[in-house]
């Protein structure tokens, strides 16, 4: 019984890309591992980008200087 765990940032990632990664990794654990469909599992979590870093900053405050 496979688990997946999918960490993201919270930034604007609908529900709909959501159920697309959910259908999309399950179908691949099923294509390359011949693992049952049915008995997959996929957990999306969602982080704050107060609570992501990326090379020593805040995605917060990457994406604001972005915006710049």
């Amino acid at each position: 019984m496979p688990f997946v765990k999918i960490s993201v940032t919270r930034d604007g990632v609908t529900k709909e890309q959501k159920q697309q990664l959910i259908k999309g990794v399950t179908q691949l654990l099923k294509d390359v591992l011949n693992k049952d469909f049915h008995l997959t599992h996929v957990v999306i979590n969602e982080v704050d980008t107060d609570n992501w870093g990326m090379a020593g900053e805040q995605v917060t405050e990457i994406l604001l200087s972005k915006m710049k």
